[in-house]
């Protein structure tokens, strides 16, 4: 199983990266996770918005999901014929971003399949599992299993006894720290901090983690040691361009 990192930001992309997304690619199948502001630029260096086969949405604020939008048009526009897109997203969570476009432009671009935080289902060659994690709005952490191989994301997520079920024993854990180690009193119990994720990754015995969503600005060696202080695996932060390679 490949991890090729789209970008690693919270809130709104940088001059230089996109907000958090990420492909996926496993057997010949790329799923693209969360395809967030600024991610499809960083996709289309890797391969055509026409090889994406399925894609997995976390939850509906727009640097999780805005860039959906012209990845459809992508597909659609050079070619009517061009197979539907399954994509997978909490009930009710992409219907304002889906709902922009002129009336049927890139209806036939995408098949929507909704689902309720807790589910369980398969995508390609994944078997999903998904948890309903603390945010503003209905998240969907996920374990993507695949050939014994396990990926563990938390979408946006605040403190909540899940996330070590969720991260149990995962190969690698793609965990939202969007900030260091406070959490400003507006935010308490809807986000994490690096601190946090490192002592949930201690519990759950994950392998490797790899920190994401970090806010915009953030310095990122203070959030990977802050990590660190609970967690003795490896721990990395999400750039656009970096690939990790997880064992079958």
């Amino acid at each position: 199983m490949r991890v090729v990192v789209l970008g690693g930001l919270g809130a709104w992309p940088s001059a230089e990266q996109a907000c958090a997304g990420f492909l996926v690619e496993h057997q010949g199948f790329r799923l693209l996770i969360d395809p967030g502001y600024a991610t499809l630029q960083p996709l289309l260096t890797r391969v055509a918005a026409s090889a994406v086969d399925a894609v997995y949405v976390s939850h509906g604020h727009p640097d999780h999901c805005a860039d959906l939008q012209p990845l459809l048009r992508a597909r659609v526009l050079p070619d009517r014929s061009a197979p539907a897109l399954p994509v997978y997203a909490p009930t009710g969570s992409l219907g304002p971003l889906l709902a922009i476009d002129e009336p049927g432009l890139i209806d036939t671009a995408y098949r929507l399949h909704e689902f309720t935080p807790g589910d369980g289902f398969d995508v390609g060659p994944f078997t999903v599992r998904t948890w309903s994690l603390p945010h503003w709005v209905p998240n969907a952490g996920v374990r993507f299993a695949a050939g014994g191989t396990v990926l563990a994301y938390t979408g946006d997520t605040g403190p909540s006894p899940e996330l070590v079920e969720l991260a149990r024993d995962a190969d690698l854990l793609i965990a939202e720290a969007t900030y260091v180690d406070e959490i400003p009193d507006r935010h308490v119990g809807f986000l994490s901090s690096a601190a946090e994720v490192g002592r949930y990754a201690t519990a759950a015995r994950t392998r490797a983690v790899l920190l994401t969503h970090l806010w915009p600005g953030t310095d990122s060696d203070a959030a990977v040691a802050a990590a660190r202080r609970a967690y003795g695996g490896p721990v990395g932060v999400a750039r656009s361009g970096l690939v990790v390679d997880l064992p079958s």
